[in-house]
């Protein structure tokens, strides 16, 4: 509907109305395009329910998130029991329960390269209040062990729980938009494990590294099982000296896969590098500060891996607790303990040493890091004192570990100058504490979902910190800017080869063609959430040139992914375009040949050399008002001719 503008109200001001609401007009048809609009950026908004309180959830497609929840009372029914897991539509914001029959409490997961998801290890099987029980299960929860774990190769209609057909399991998934899509079992594991990490490698399978046999707060040399293993499986599983070393502090290690091909690996105060070829382990410099792996739970991420920084990966740690080796039990105010402020960052293919970062603000402990497609971080949830866990003491709240709740985010920008990275400016605060097992991911609109947070042995709705069942988005201060909508994107990348154009208009570009000159395109894997870690995420900014069009327009000539799978392992990822800071909204690719196997690499074609067209003299101005008035006029006339109009009334 168009307002009648008032006697001051320029031409171009109302060209301007017209053509912004054209843009969203014809958008709602187009992908990719304009997200819906957010009622407030730097804001919070509640989008639904998710069925399972959200202890672990990844992105499986461009619409679903998948959520993942321990054995637990949930209200929820499915096939007889409490559903503890979800699937999550962005678009409806409408949740489905899904069947699963194994106790994933405190699992780890990734996807193959092949885009099958993996949820792996897990805790015995339960009744109420999360009390052991029979590893086969039965009432009230009906699920089985799910760390080793017994579960099934059985149909889930037409068998029972039948000790004869049980054996080792691994959890997977393929996800869908179509709604029917649902976990699957397969073996085996080659032994029980609790508290693991995974991160994919560069053939697309997944090195499984951890650990406990047993449900604990901390790890004890009774039932550790400092061990890793890979699938699809190489054989029996690896002892790892680290892992051995640093009790009680090594459940869920730190491991990220670096562009040299060895494993970066942190726990407790130790740190070390894998060659996972030769099964040996380099010492590197003792974490400062702060203890980072669970319970202390620091958030951590690698930072954003580009050509100008030679794709060399540095990670990043911020907060935990300086809790000592000696100090960590159950005996004491645990709650109260103020968590570290400390921040820093290793590039360990390049330097053993850490080094310090503008500390946080204040203390926090698990508080979640995730990449943005703009190159900042988004630091959500978490809490100013204690640690992660849940217990029944005197000294509990409630049942948390943890106290004090943070409401509000913050944003880490890398290319500020040192000491005014972090900033609070202009973020609004949630309502939900989120503590304990909660959870946020990506999403391909730039958005970040957010889930979770129960610090209760079993589901607990008056406790100081209940079971959350509300979800989140968080819209960035980006959200609500007008989107580009890049022609040209590919579906597949591959590891060197003939690059490809990519096409932006003007208004793409914000009405001036030089802005083409600081556009990228980012690649980014979302990874799986889970106790303040995002297993795997990791953002690759393509090498790129430009040609800028006499009409305003440009074309960036974008190289394929560099010629080494371990920069961004194969399998699915979301691709962006990103012009002035403003994302487009991604579409969901799959990096590599989509198989579990040796990735071809071939040399990078060269690419033209950037440049911009001049306008031939003469030729009409593209720009400002002038573009906006010939966007509009184009637009009146393409709807007058589509409902039929016999005439056309132009103001301009």
């Amino acid at each position: 509907m168009l307002l009648p503008a008032s006697p001051k109200q320029t031409v171009s001001e109302l060209v301007l109305c017209l053509i912004y609401a054209a843009g969203y007009v014809l958008a709602a048809s187009n992908a990719p395009g304009q997200p819906n609009q957010a009622m407030k950026v730097n804001a919070f908004e509640l989008v639904g329910n998710s069925i399972a309180s959200g202890q672990q959830v990844f992105l499986g497609t461009e619409d679903k998130v998948y959520i993942i929840d321990k054995t637990e009372n949930n209200p929820t029914q499915i096939n007889g029991h409490p559903a503890w897991a979800a699937e999550w539509s962005a678009s409806s914001k409408q949740t489905r329960p899904m069947d699963m029959t194994t106790n994933t409490f405190c699992a780890g997961g990734s996807v193959l390269g092949n885009g099958t998801w993996l949820n792996v290890g897990g805790n015995q099987a339960v009744t109420y209040g999360g009390a052991a029980t029979s590893q086969l299960g039965g009432p009230p929860y009906d699920d089985l062990d799910g760390g080793q774990s017994y579960a099934v190769i059985f149909s889930f209609v037409n068998q029972a729980n039948d000790p004869a057909t049980l054996h080792l399991s691994i959890r997977m998934l393929n996800p869908c938009d179509s709604g029917d899509c649902n976990w699957f079992m397969v073996s085996p594991m080659t032994t029980k494990r609790w508290y693991p990490t995974l991160e994919t490698l560069q053939d697309g399978s997944i090195i499984i590294v951890r650990l406990s046999h047993f449900d604990a707060y901390i790890d004890n040399a009774g039932q550790t099982n400092p061990t890793y293993e890979f699938f699809p499986s190489r054989g029996q599983p690896i002892l790892s000296p680290i892992l051995q070393n640093t009790l009680p502090t090594n459940l869920y290690p730190l491991i990220w896969l670096l562009p040299s091909g060895k494993l970066f690996i942190q726990s407790g105060w130790k740190t070390v590098l894998l060659d996972m070829d030769q099964n040996n382990e380099t010492p590197l410099q003792d974490m400062p500060d702060a203890v980072r792996v669970y319970p202390a739970s620091a958030g951590n991420t690698m930072l954003p891996l580009t050509p100008d920084n030679n794709y060399t990966a540095s990670i990043m740690f911020c907060g935990g607790s300086n809790i000592r080796t000696e100090q960590w039990s159950q005996t004491w105010d645990i709650p109260h303990w103020p968590a570290s402020s400390s921040c820093v960052q290793i590039t360990p293919d390049q330097s053993p040493n850490y080094v310090e970062l503008d500390a946080l603000p204040e203390g926090r402990t698990m508080g979640n890091l995730i990449l943005l497609p703009d190159g900042r971080i988004l630091c959500l949830n978490g809490a100013k004192t204690g640690t992660a866990g849940y217990g029944n003491t005197s000294f509990t709240i409630g049942q948390s570990y943890a106290d004090q709740p943070y409401f509000t985010p913050l944003i880490y920008d890398p290319k500020a100058p040192a000491t005014k990275r972090w900033s609070l400016q202009g973020l609004s605060s949630s309502t939900i504490p989120r503590m304990y097992h909660s959870s946020a991911t990506l999403l391909p609109d730039g958005s970040v979902f957010v889930a979770g947070s129960n610090p209760n042995n079993d589901v607990n709705t008056t406790n100081p910190y209940p079971t959350e069942y509300r979800i989140e988005r968080f819209y960035p201060s980006y959200y609500n800017q007008r989107r580009p909508e890049p022609q040209g994107l590919p579906n597949q990348l591959l590891y060197g080869g003939s690059y490809f154009n990519v096409s932006l208009t003007l208004a793409d570009l914000f009405g001036n063609v030089d802005n083409v000159q600081t556009a990228e395109v980012i690649v980014m894997r979302t990874g799986f959430s889970t106790h303040t870690m995002n297993m795997g995420m990791r953002s690759v900014q393509l090498q790129s040139s430009f040609t800028g069009n006499s009409d305003g327009s440009a074309v960036l000539h974008v190289n394929q992914l560099p010629p080494n799978p371990a920069i961004m392992p194969p399998g699915p990822a979301l691709l962006f375009v990103v012009v002035n800071g403003v994302p487009s909204v991604g579409i969901q690719v799959m990096c590599g040949s989509g198989q579990i196997e040796k990735q071809l690499t071939m040399p990078v074609q060269n690419l033209p050399t950037s440049n911009i067209i001049s306008q031939q003299a003469g030729q009409k101005q593209i720009s400002g008002t002038s573009f906006l008035a010939d966007s509009a006029r184009n637009w009146l006339i393409f709807m007058m001719k589509y409902v039929g109009a016999v005439s056309v009334v132009l103001l301009f």
